[in-house]
């Protein structure tokens, strides 16, 4: 491994849509590239511009309905409005489902932890997010801890933008840990 690009080789998946929340799919994003991975951005439209909640724009590399799993070691959920109308596409539940079976990195940040609720992966996990969506955890059979980030085995989470130094931290982890 290359101590300065521990992450080379690795490739992360990131979804994006409208209105998604912007440091916490920018600040993962660039993190990640930093540290050799090939991070991918994946909304429903190929090519697509989104605009973020504070408006910068994020371009997508691949639909959302063209990523094969497969090809990754992680997917990585951002908050803002965006998780609220990608947590109901089937492919999304299907991507993170695929993640979990193979005990590979979910890291959901803020209002992104609604994707792995919708996908059904949070059962007996200790996890935390927006405290707007606490209740959404707990019912979904989480173990609800409020940490600037939680990591249980594979999974990541955090709760809002402040603590985005910490979210990195523990995606670095477990991709580092992932053989």
């Amino acid at each position: 491994m290359n101590e300065s690009k521990p992450l080379s080789g690795k490739r992360i998946v990131i979804f994006v849509g409208d209105i998604y929340e912007d440091l916490e799919l920018w600040y993962p994003h660039l993190r990640l590239i930093e540290a050799g991975a090939q991070s991918v951005l994946a909304g429903p439209d190929a090519g697509a511009t989104y605009a973020g909640k504070n408006g910068y724009p994020a371009k997508s590399d691949v639909a959302i309905a063209d990523v094969d799993p497969n090809d990754f070691d992680g997917v990585i959920c951002p908050g803002g409005f965006m998780p609220d109308k990608l947590r109901r596409d089937d492919k999304v539940k299907e991507i993170i489902r695929h993640f979990d079976q193979k005990q590979q990195l979910i890291a959901a940040v803020c209002h992104g932890g609604w994707m792995p609720i919708s996908a059904g992966v949070y059962k007996g996990v200790r996890t935390t997010g927006s405290p707007g969506i606490k209740d959404d955890l707990i019912n979904a059979g989480a173990i609800w801890e409020d940490a600037s980030v939680v990591v249980d085995r594979h999974h990541v989470s955090s709760r809002k933008p402040d603590d985005l130094p910490d979210f990195c931290g523990g995606i670095l982890q477990v991709l580092a840990s992932q053989s």
